[in-house]
């Protein structure tokens, strides 16, 4: 019997509770699509129609997170990265509570397990997939649909369920495995399933990705009806990301969790550190940019309008429309569940005295520790920069001419934000800083920032406020203005992966495999050339005083980790790397920090102040903790390391 969503009756709900969260349904606060199309009494009659059943499938399409916005994607607010008002004025962020240390087992903030505080419901969006293909498969279902059709969907179906597994894992390391759906009439044992190793649990997945990626299509050939649905190079894409995780430090010879075990004894984790776990990245990342570059994906760069705009602007709009640009070659999976929309006001800054707050609410914030992440002009970090100093960054410097299409000429700020590479000032926007837009045309100083307390920008609204004197430029789309009726953003599907995640992750993965090879620096190099930056080599030994760290293998690995957290800075990668290289410990117990945005002087304002001081306790915050109530219903279910 398949499940019939109409019975809401005792034996199912004891069911959803005995599986500990696999099956429930969403709570009020969660947006949900129905399972059953157009009023259809039970799933099995989904699957009479085409139409009806292709709705079944963007249902399974719909459980995907929205990691495009501040609630939906936790990896923003979760770590060091971002801050928004911690009261919560402007906006209910469950996540900003794990950074601020207040994660708990009675009722877990961004709960994706059981599908609470914020959290899509991920083990319901696997029981569709599975429900999806299993029907497909059945030739006796969906009789009016092609053999070739009926092949991509249950591809697809494959891909998100491969997806879904691997968001849980990256959350709470190894979790059980549902290769099947369970009938509700099965005994009740059947839904006490425990956690799979997670060794086990990442072969299953690649198996998924690989089978999918045999048959899905290269590409979208119809882009206004299908853009955002899944690719082969989508599928070899997010391969390499799985692969990437299981190889790295906190799943690759990991001895905390040498003692993780099921109830029966099982062993979740090999804790031995495996070296082929890095050539399987090597060998799985160099196929999927074979097949993106094939596809037509290519670095975006920018390629002028019919201004005649400098280098330094094209550059910073090559840095920002990677990203934000509608249908850009270089974004491989384009997330169109997850239409960036509110990120885009939560992140603008006012331009002028006549910005209201509402259309730019300025709430999202990088930290301090953010703007000292970039490089110097010189590509290399500002602290080992043998020419330039920025051992005080309270002294404060004022614009001259050469700097007007960053820094507005004559204005006063920190010496912090002189002197930096080009993805400084794509990305951020802070007190002085130039903000261009296309409304601007070739007038590329018109727009700035003065966010002092008084000033337009300034943090002096009861809700909407910065918080550490940096704004979020590199997530607004340039094509936006402001009038009388408040702002016109252009919307974008969120990125979630770019072909430039894929050349940094084969470059991570060759560099653990074979060290400084000249294909690493080719793959370092083409992004850092995008950015307007000489080679790695050169930069270092042109202007860091220590010039033969790209040499060695632990020296390239550091270069490729800052390289990587400043490419895919505010896109919700940073806290998964550093859960993954077991860095989490050491940056997550540093303070929060960012200007005094409370102050309306000069002297006032560059004094650094201090937000929150972080807690990451090491091994317990690695992994999301099991909700109580789930544990307590499925007693084969064991808790994550330090949640007891």
């Amino acid at each position: 019997m398949i499940l019939d969503i109409n019975k809401n009756n005792f034996r199912l709900w004891s069911i959803v509770l005995a599986l500990g969260g696999i099956l429930t349904f969403s709570s009020c606060e969660d947006s949900f699509l129905d399972v059953v199309p157009d009023n259809i009494n039970t799933i099995d009659k989904v699957f009479n129609l085409r139409n009806e059943a292709e709705k079944y499938l963007f249902t399974c399409y719909s459980y995907m997170p929205s990691n495009g916005s501040l609630t939906g994607n936790p990896a923003f607010l979760a770590g060091d990265e971002m801050w928004i008002p911690d009261e919560f004025q402007a906006v209910t962020v469950y996540s900003l509570n794990i950074a601020l240390g207040l994660q708990q087992v009675g009722d877990p903030f961004f709960n994706a397990w059981d599908g609470r505080s914020q959290a899509n419901a991920i083990f319901q969006g696997i029981r569709h997939c599975n429900i999806l293909i299993e029907n497909l498969k059945d030739p006796d279902q969906v009789p009016d649909m092609s053999a070739s059709e009926r092949e991509r969907w249950i591809a697809e179906g494959k891909f998100l369920k491969a997806y879904y597994h691997f968001y849980l894992m990256r959350m709470y390391g190894a979790v059980p495995i549902l290769d099947k759906s369970i009938d509700v009439d099965a005994d009740v044992s059947e839904f006490y399933v425990p956690r799979s190793p997670f060794d086990e649990g990442i072969d299953y997945i690649v198996q998924l990705l690989d089978e999918a990626a045999a048959v899905l299509p290269p590409s979208i050939a119809d882009q206004n009806t299908e853009y955002g649905r899944i690719t082969s190079v989508i599928a070899k894409s997010l391969k390499a990301r799985v692969l990437l995780t299981a190889a790295s430090p906190l799943f690759n010879g990991n001895e905390d969790l040498v003692s993780v075990a099921n109830t029966d004894g099982t062993l979740l984790y090999n804790t031995s550190y495996e070296a082929s776990k890095w050539q399987e990245v090597v060998d799985a990342a160099s196929e999927a940019i074979t097949l993106a570059e094939s596809s037509g994906h290519a670095l975006y760069k920018f390629s002028g309008n019919t201004f005649n705009l400098t280098d330094t602007t094209s550059f910073k709009l090559s840095i920002r429309n990677a990203v934000t640009l509608r249908r850009s070659e270089e974004v491989i999976w384009p997330n169109t569940q997850s239409i960036v929309s509110d990120l885009q006001r939560q992140c603008m800054a006012p331009l002028s005295i006549d910005d209201n707050h509402r259309a730019a609410e300025k709430i999202v914030s990088p930290t301090l520790d953010m703007a000292k992440l970039f490089y110097s002009k010189n590509g290399v970090p500002i602290h080992e920069d043998k020419t330039l100093d920025f051992s005080d960054i309270l002294e404060i410097r004022e614009a001259n001419g050469t700097e007007k299409n960053n820094i507005l000429q004559g204005y006063r700020t920190s010496r912090l934000n002189f002197d930096r590479e080009h993805r400084f000032y794509a990305d951020l926007g802070f007190d002085g800083a130039i903000w261009y837009r296309n409304a601007d045309q070739d007038v590329e100083d018109e727009s700035h920032i003065e966010a002092k307390y008084a000033d337009y920008a300034g943090s002096n609204h009861a809700f909407f406020f910065n918080v550490t004197g940096y704004f979020c430029k590199k997530l607004v789309n340039n094509d936006q203005s402001f009038g009388e009726n408040g702002a016109s953003y252009r919307n974008y599907a969120w990125p979630e992966m770019r072909l430039a995640d894929l050349y940094l992750i084969y470059a991570e993965a060759l560099n653990e495999v074979n060290g400084p090879t000249s294909e690493v620096f080719e793959y370092l190099d083409a992004i850092r050339e995008r950015a307007g930056l000489e080679g790695v080599k050169d930069s270092w030994i042109n202007f860091s005083n220590n010039p033969n760290k790209p040499e060695s293998k632990s020296g390239l690995r550091d270069i490729i980790h800052q390289e990587r957290l400043i490419e895919l800075a505010f896109e919700g990668q940073r806290y998964w790397d550093m859960l993954r290289w077991k860095s989490a410990v050491r940056e997550l117990n540093k303070p929060i920090q960012g200007w005094n945005v409370y102050g309306e002087e000069e002297a006032d304002y560059y004094q650094i102040r201090t937000l929150h001081q972080q807690r990451f306790v090491s091994p317990r915050d690695y992994f999301w903790p099991i909700w109580e109530y789930a544990l307590l219903q499925n007693p084969n279910l064991v808790q994550n390391p330090g949640w007891n």
